[in-house]
C-alpha cells in the first residue's frame, strides 16, 4: 500500500509519520493504517485523569486526549445518563495496560529530594 501526503501529494515510503519532501506530519490514523503494528485498546498507565479511557481511546486511535476529554465531558452535560454509563462500560471492559517499559515519549521523573 502507498500513502500519499496530504499537503503536497508526494509518494509516502510504508510507515512514514513525515514527508519526505515538505515536513508534513502524517495524522496518527493514517500511520496506524499503514504501520504494521496495530496499537491494543487498553486503558494506560501514565498520562490518565480518571481511569484512562480517554487516554487509552486517543492513543488507539492517534486523537488528541485534549479533544476525547472535552467531548467527553460535553457530552456528559448534554446527554445525561448514556455518556457516563459508557464510560464505565469502557472502564470495566477495556484491559489495563501491563506494567513494564513506559510508553515512547513518556519521561519518568525521578521523585523530588527534600
Amino acid at each position: 500500500m502507498t500513502a500519499f501526503c496530504r499537503n503536497c501529494g508526494s509518494a509516502l515510503p510504508y510507515a512514514a509519520r513525515f514527508c519526505s519532501s515538505c515536513g508534513t506530519f502524517v495524522s496518527g490514523a493514517s500511520y496506524a493504517a499503514y504501520s504494521p503494528y496495530q496499537p491494543r485498546l487498553e486503558r494506560p498507565l501514565y498520562g490518565r485523569q480518571f481511569a484512562g479511557v480517554c487516554a487509552g481511546l486517543a492513543r488507539t486511535y492517534g486523537w488528541d486526549v485534549g479533544l476525547v476529554r472535552i467531548v467527553a465531558v460535553v457530552s456528559g452535560i448534554f446527554l445525561f445518563p448514556f455518556p457516563e454509563v459508557i464510560y464505565l462500560a469502557c472502564w470495566i471492559g477495556i484491559p489495563e495496560e501491563l506494567p513494564g517499559e513506559m510508553p515512547m515519549g513518556q519521561v519518568q521523573q525521578p521523585p523530588p529530594q527534600s
